[in-house]
Formats: structure tokens, C-alpha cells, sequence
């Protein structure tokens, strides 16, 4: 399912600035964050279907990919939305050009949330509603409805992140650390929502209330990983938590200055 904080172009020095976490299935394959062999990605990888959450590349492009909850929806689809990340990473086209292009096809694949970007630009889609449009400089929260929509999931996330976290970034002295302790403290909150705060996305209550916290844990479905990912003017930082299994706790670290 995912959750998604994104400061675009808000903090001084540090155009992008994004926390998530990617919900899965504990049995579903995966790889976690790297380099992807004879590929410009760098992302983790869906080994079941081989496309991926949240990407960037090193000459700066990256996005990132939520389902959309419609129970409703019984539908079988031809292609996997984690192909939709990997086929953005992978080419040169503009966002907008890229997101204009996918809603062309976009019946082709269940219910998705999409923001890709580069370096000057961010784009936002739903195949379920909302038309490719430009993002304005600004903080964004995007997981399982309409960015439009009014999800107290989502205003617990953005308020979190603006009050307690986004101004960190702006001291001068804030150590390594302190920023890592408050970003998985966010992003690991498990914190459910009141009942009469849950939206209607057809699934029954008891899953709805499960499913209202920023970190999900239950029996077989959960919050699999945490992401922490800054791009600088000249480079980018990224940072993987793992959350679930053998490895959890561990924390993958990938960092490279930007080409071309």
C-alpha cells in the first residue's frame, strides 16, 4: 500500500526531501535497496514482479508509486505498477511528457498514485482520478486514495513532518543521527486513526482500522521497509530501513553525486 511524505523544493540547499514506508505482504520476494545490475536504477526491487516502489538514478530522476484502495475493483491487469517506476527510471522523457504518455495506458494497471521528478521538475497522476499536473514547491503526503481527497492518515503523517521534522533540516548544526532517530520515529508510528476518521475504500473495518496507521504490523501484511532520501544540489542520500524478517533493523546506505 506505501505512504509518502515529500518536501519539494521547500528547504534551502535540499530540493527533495522524501520518507515513506512500502507495505507488503511478508512473504512477497524482494531485493532490498541497490545499484540494479546493468541498469541506471537504484531502488529495491519486487522480485515477484520485478518492478520496484521507489526509484532514483544518478543523473537525478526518481519516483515513487502507492496502490489506490477500491475493494470494488476484482479486476485482473496485464502489467504490474511497479513496471511503471522502473520504465521512468530507465528513460530520458520529461515528467510531464512521461505521465502525459502513461495516462494514454493507464486502464492497463490496477489503482495507482504516482509522483516522478527530476531535478527542476515533479509531477503527480492517478489512473483513478486525478490528471497529470505539475507540482508547485510544497509538502506533499500521497498513500492509498486521491492526493485531493482529505485522509486523516495522511494529515497525521504531514503534520508530523512539518512540525517536528522539516525543521530540523534547516539548523545548521543537526547531527546525522538526531535527523535519523526523528525520520523512523515518524515513519514508524503506529498510531491508528479513530473509526470515524477511516475513509470508505470497501474494505471491512477492522482492516480499514489496520491500515490507518503510518507503520502497519500484523500476522502477514505490514510496513516492509522505511526510506529516508534527500537530494541535495549535488548529490543524494539514501537510506533504507529494513522492518520485517531476519533484517530487521538493518539500515542500508546509498550515496552518490550527481552525472550529467
Amino acid at each position: 500500500m506505501c505512504i509518502v511524505a515529500l518536501a519539494w523544493q521547500v528547504v534551502e540547499g535540499l530540493p527533495i526531501c522524501l520518507l515513506s514506508n512500502r507495505d507488503e505482504f511478508y512473504i512477497r520476494p524482494t531485493q532490498s535497496l541497490r545499484h540494479w545490475q546493468h541498469s541506471p536504477i537504484i531502488a529495491g526491487q519486487d522480485l515477484q514482479s520485478g518492478g520496484t516502489w521507489m526509484g532514483i538514478t544518478e543523473t537525478g530522476r526518481w519516483a515513487v508509486i502507492t496502490n489506490y484502495r477500491d475493494a470494488s475493483d476484482q479486476r485482473t491487469y496485464p502489467t504490474s505498477r511497479g513496471e511503471i517506476v522502473a520504465d521512468y527510471l530507465a528513460l530520458d522523457l520529461p515528467p510531464i511528457r512521461f505521465a502525459q504518455q502513461l495516462e494514454q495506458r493507464q486502464q492497463d494497471y490496477a489503482g495507482f498514485n504516482l509522483i516522478v521528478g527530476d531535478r527542476q521538475q515533479a509531477v503527480y497522476m492517478s489512473n483513478r482520478g486525478e490528471a497529470p499536473q505539475v507540482l508547485a514547491h510544497g509538502v506533499y503526503v500521497m498513500s492509498n486514495g486521491l492526493m485531493s481527497e482529505h485522509w486523516a492518515k495522511n494529515q497525521h503523517l504531514r503534520q508530523r513532518f512539518v512540525q517536528e521534522f522539516l525543521p530540523l533540516l534547516a539548523l545548521p548544526d543537526v547531527s546525522e543521527s538526531d535527523l535519523q532517530q526523528v525520520a523512523w520515529d515518524i515513519l514508524e508510528d503506529q498510531r491508528q486513526r479513530l473509526p470515524e476518521q477511516l475513509p470508505q475504500t470497501g474494505i471491512a473495518r477492522e482492516l480499514e482500522q489496520l491500515l490507518s496507521s503510518t507503520f502497519i504490523a500484523s500476522p502477514n501484511y505490514g510496513t516492509r521497509c522505511s526510506n529516508f532520501l534527500r537530494c541535495f544540489q549535488q548529490h543524494a542520500v539514501w537510506l533504507e530501513k529494513t522492518q520485517q524478517g531476519p533484517q530487521q533493523g538493518k539500515i542500508q546506505r546509498i550515496e552518490f553525486s550527481y552525472s550529467g
